[in-house]
């Protein structure tokens, strides 16, 4: 039965409480104890049953509660010290303020397709999502002028449950956008708004995405998390078709033609969304390809108001896009057949002036493959510029994944750089040790995060006071998990007796492993499980007990993911494990929060290389708990041996049975020889010292590197203001440099065909010695090009086994005069010999503008 009419019920508060909606409607309560412990002193049961949701709970508390807290002298004060602290933090200089001086907000825009920013808005999946929240928590406290982009799900990722027989089951529950921390958009509130008509003004915000025979209408919402915007979109709107309202309905969910409805709403609905309130960023941050439709829809944008020709405006997008890529599994980059591509942009290819062929190959490795899927990271990395994975070991993977991009180049020069995950320190550290820092450490723990001396501090902390607070947080962890088995044993249909024996799993005393991520299989989230004999003798020591407590979610659709699951119940339940290995269903953000900071060791066994960064271990590390986890992603960073365990050394197996074989078996080994005795080795007062020294040894070392304070600062610098110069460079009257660039490239590109090395030759006599340098020579040929428009350089380094130079040095040969008659040009450098070894040299021209500051921008090299 449709309503006559529709109209929201807000929380009515007395005038001294009417703060409190600040309050919960600035998610800077996701991260500071102080706002949430005014919300929990209000009512703790509340508190809880509504999933920590203050907007939810001040719909829900009586006017007599309330009227008493109006009259607790206690907590109207602590209420009055919290509102004024926001506030203060609201409007105070920040790190970029002092750095590089107030600029027009915003000047960045953040996409990505999900954001974990606390479990009352259940808008996320995984790691991805809760980096994306870390990201804007980071950005809010160093006052980076950035807003957030994504989609707002009315269903969002599924709830987790498990059958009596321990199979995943998926349930959708939906979403109340009106009593969650976000709020409704209307036009009044966008920029510009004030001055239209009122009856205008109260109108929704809605911005159109033209689809195949209709335009579809997506309208805004808007949290606010700290200093920072995050604009969500939404096509639950009456004026859409049934099925267009549940484009948005579900995170990762439905087929391929629901993937791509998500994602040019989230692209091209967020540039729209962004220019219809008046923000015009200067750089875009693509966080995975989810959103890469968004540098198509900027690229018509500007040829519209600039009256460019397409190539101007992609060199203006390229520039000021900044693209991050997370997954080494190609399954895992999103790609649409030409048939689904054709369906839904035909019409817009045509307003970019481009043929199908030619939109098409913006998004393949090989452009000229017809069978060739259109791949949305690859289309990110042809329409930006700044392109990086998140840990080391991801940027090795990731260019050679997409070197086809770049065929001329040698791998180790695809450019695509990295910056390492980070995790935000406030959000994730315990209210036990937080107040241990505070003491400690000073309020700069999370002020300033990211600075080293900062964490000196940890060694000032007493070992008695560290070892009790970690005490407290493994007795709330296994209370918790009691209680959370007990729920789930109840809805799978446990009878009394395994209900009963919920209530005794797991030892608060004992050894804690917590094993907690996305039951993907390259996760192997079972390697520990492979000797199961060896493990009950590990696991079962009257003397040394050890526990493992499991959590995670397989897709929907990765039934091998959901099989991992039920092994794991299945094992829980054998006598030798009831009591010590734990499953506990529907991993979140809340559950994730236990158990970093409750376990004594984090356990990560993927397949190296497969783990782009994590970040779990991260958190686990701030709180004091030990990383055993292979070389993959960060810990292949972070790992030292006074701050946790390696499993194996990084190698790799042809046989993957062998694999998991042997990287059990020493895993097993590293547990009965070094972590159990070492956590269980107590001198005369109870405490394990040399285990207190590990956990602070880790929060020195880690905290301030794996955060994302520091994260974001390197975004900031190295990426968002160059791409942000750029913009603004290239844009400027007109974008008359722009214009000038794409001129230039595709006069060079013309022009390149003639150009090549014609003779190398060098100074070598027998074998050089190490620091002996050696003179190279070339001459090139030019034809109609300018030696100002090309860089000659010499290409040097050892040999690998199939006489390849891997790795190589570059360095840049210096013109020895003006062009013949016929374009030749000698240039010549030095080549220093650095090493013993079997080596190698080369000589190579690259295209060189000083609009284009990487001279393999063009993807042109020629080779001597």
């Amino acid at each position: 039965m449709r309503p006559l009419r529709t109209f929201k019920v807000e929380s009515s508060l007395p005038e001294e409480l009417t703060g409190l909606v600040d309050l919960a409607h600035n998610l800077r309560w996701a991260w500071r104890g102080e706002i949430r412990e005014v919300f929990r002193r209000l009512d703790v049961r509340l508190w809880e049953t509504t999933g920590h949701n203050p907007v939810a709970m001040l719909g829900q508390l009586d006017q007599e509660r309330l009227d008493r807290a109006t009259h607790d002298a206690g907590f109207m004060s602590q209420f009055r010290r919290v509102h004024a602290e926001l506030q203060e933090y609201l409007t105070k200089s920040s790190w970029w303020d002092e750095r590089y001086g107030p600029r027009e907000r915003p000047c960045v825009a953040y996409f990505c397709a999900e954001f974990g920013l606390t479990e009352c808005i259940p808008n996320y999946s995984g790691g991805l999502g809760v980096l994306a929240g870390d990201h804007l928590k980071s950005a809010s406290e160093l006052g980076v002028p950035l807003v957030g982009v994504g989609l707002l799900y009315q269903k969002g990722y599924f709830r987790q449950r498990l059958n009596a027989d321990g199979w995943q089951l998926e349930l959708f529950p939906h979403n109340d956008f009106y009593n969650l921390p976000v709020e409704f958009l209307r036009r009044r509130d966008a920029a510009g708004g004030a001055g239209e008509a009122q009856a205008d003004g109260d109108r929704p915000l809605t911005v159109p995405v033209e689809f195949p025979g209709r335009t579809v209408q997506v309208q805004v919402w808007v949290a606010h998390v700290g200093r920072v915007d995050l604009y969500l979109l939404d096509t639950n709107v009456p004026e859409n078709s049934p099925e267009d309202r549940q484009i948005t309905a579900q995170l990762y969910g439905g087929d391929q033609e629901t993937r791509i409805r998500q994602e040019m709403v989230l692209g091209i609905g967020g540039v729209r969304a962004l220019a219809a309130m008046g923000i015009r960023p200067a750089a875009f941050h693509m966080n995975e390809g989810h959103s890469a439709f968004l540098s198509l829809e900027r690229v018509r944008a500007l040829m519209a108001e600039a009256g460019t020709g397409f190539e101007a405006a992609r060199e203006a997008v390229a520039a000021s896009n900044v693209f991050t890529t997370h997954t080494p599994v190609p399954a895992g980059n999103d790609a649409f057949e030409p048939w689904l591509i054709e369906k839904y942009f035909a019409g817009f290819w045509e307003t970019l002036g481009l043929s199908r062929e030619a939109f098409l190959a913006l998004g393949r490795q090989n452009g000229a493959d017809e069978d060739e899927p259109m791949n949305l990271t690859v289309l990110a990395l042809r329409l930006s510029h700044r392109r990086n994975a998140v840990s080391a070991l991801h940027e090795e993977v990731s260019r050679k994944l997409w070197a086809g991009v770049w065929p001329s180049l040698p791998v180790d020069e695809v450019p695509i750089a990295h910056v390492t995950n980070g995790v935000h320190t406030g959000s994730w550290i315990s209210y036990d040790l937080a107040g241990l820092y505070d003491r400690y450490l000073g309020p700069d723990w999370q002020e300033q995060p990211a600075d080293r001396h900062v964490w000196e501090g940890v060694d000032q902390i007493p070992d008695t006071e560290l070892w009790r607070t970690h005490e407290r947080r493994r007795e709330r962890l296994v209370a918790f998990a009691r209680r959370r088995l007990g729920e789930q044993l109840t809805r799978s249909g446990g009878g009394a007796a395994e209900r009963a024996a919920a209530e005794e799993v797991l030892d608060p005393e004992a050894l804690t492993i917590g094993f907690a991520r996305r039951f993907a299989t390259y996760k192997r989230a079972t390697l520990i499980l492979q000797d199961t004999d060896r493990l009950a003798r590990l696991l079962n020591d009257a003397r040394k007990p050890v526990q493992i407590i499991f959590a995670g979610k397989a897709h929907p659709r990765d039934n091998p993911g959901k099989e991992l699951v039920r092994q794991i119940v299945h094992i829980a339940r054998q006598s030798a494990f009831q009591r010590n290995i734990v499953f506990l269903a529907d991993y979140d953000i809340n559950l994730a929060r236990y158990l970093v900071q409750g376990v004594d060791v984090w356990l990560n066994t993927p397949l190296r290389p497969m783990e782009a960064s994590g970040t779990s271990g991260m958190k686990v590390a701030a709180n004091g708990g030990l990383n055993v986890s292979v070389l993959d992603g960060w810990w292949n960073e972070g790992y030292a041996a006074e701050v946790g365990w390696a499993i194996g050394s990084g190698e790799s197996y042809e046989d993957l049975d062998y694999q998991n074989a042997v990287e059990s078996q020493g895993l097993y080994d590293l547990l009965e020889k070094e972590v159990v005795p070492l956590f269980y080795d107590r001198a005369q007062d109870g405490l394990p010292r040399g285990w207190i020294d590990r956990m602070k040894a880790a929060m020195r070392s880690l905290a301030p590197v794996f955060n994302t304070n520091r994260m974001v600062r390197e975004y900031a610098e190295d990426y968002y203001l160059p791409a942000m110069e750029r913009w603004r460079k290239l844009t400027a009257e007109g974008a008359t440099g722009a214009r000038a660039l794409a001129e230039w490239k595709g006069w060079m590109g013309r022009q390149f065909a003639q150009v090549r090395v014609e003779s190398v030759r060098d100074d070598m006599n027998g074998t050089p010695r190490v620091g002996q340098p050696v003179r190279v020579e070339a001459a090139v040929v030019l034809g109609a090009v300018h030696p100002r428009d090309v860089c000659v350089q010499l290409y040097h380094g050892l040999l690998n086994p199939d006489n390849q130079l891997e790795h190589g040095e570059v360095v840049e040969m210096d013109a020895q005069g003006d062009p013949d008659g016929e374009g030749r040009v000698a240039y010549a450098a030095d080549m220093p010999c650095r090493r013993t070894g079997l080596s190698g040299y080369t000589v190579r021209i690259l295209p060189r503008h000083a609009d284009m500051p990487d001279p393999r921008e063009m993807g042109l090299i020629r080779w001597a």
